[in-house]
């Protein structure tokens, strides 16, 4: 069978939610093709979405390497990378000693990698939240719930955030009296 053939059948198994046959086909079509970076692209596209972050990285590494003038390449690359970030953050906010500042840093790269990664923006919010960092928490859901007005839980959270960053806030007056002692 030819790549074009097995490429056809990789969007037929999309078509009817079969992931892993999609897969398949997009790395027959990859035997065929090995110099044809569309196909890697494809191919990550699919394992991206269906939670195999670790061959979506591989094929999207590849799709670059192959052409590295593609903008959507690099892009694909990117959302990849911030995912893999974001779950590294997730891990390391989990662990029984939970280690915010690591999250923090996973999180502002993935960010960097993709700024409309909702799911970094909310952690990011959380993890600044338990640092007590409200202000920052604060901003990082006001700009998820740009993205995603409708959230309910970046929605809940900045109002809780806010209410504690206020909480925190002594009154100007009593700061200047503080000061002039």
């Amino acid at each position: 069978m030819n790549s074009k053939e097995s490429l056809r059948k990789a969007y037929e198994s999309i078509l009817y939610g079969d992931f892993e046959q999609a897969v398949y086909w997009f790395e027959q079509a990859m035997e065929g093709e090995p110099d044809n970076p569309d196909y890697f692209y494809r191919c990550s596209i699919t394992c991206f979405r269906s939670g195999k972050l670790h061959k979506a990285l591989v094929y999207a590494q590849k799709a670059v390497e192959l052409d590295h003038e593609r903008a959507e390449y690099h892009y694909q690359l990117q959302m990849v990378e911030a995912k893999l970030l974001a779950d590294k953050a997730v891990k390391l906010m989990e662990q029984l000693q939970p280690d915010y500042v690591a999250a923090l840093a996973a999180l502002n790269d993935a960010i960097a990698k993709d700024p409309l990664s909702g799911e970094a923006l909310l952690l990011l919010g959380i993890a600044n939240g338990k640092l007590g960092r409200y202000a920052d928490a604060v901003r990082n859901l006001r700009q998820l719930l740009k993205l995603h007005p409708q959230h309910e839980e970046a929605e809940r959270l900045c109002r809780e955030y806010s209410g504690k960053n206020r909480e925190g806030m002594a009154p100007a007056w009593k700061r200047i009296r503080k000061r002039n002692r």
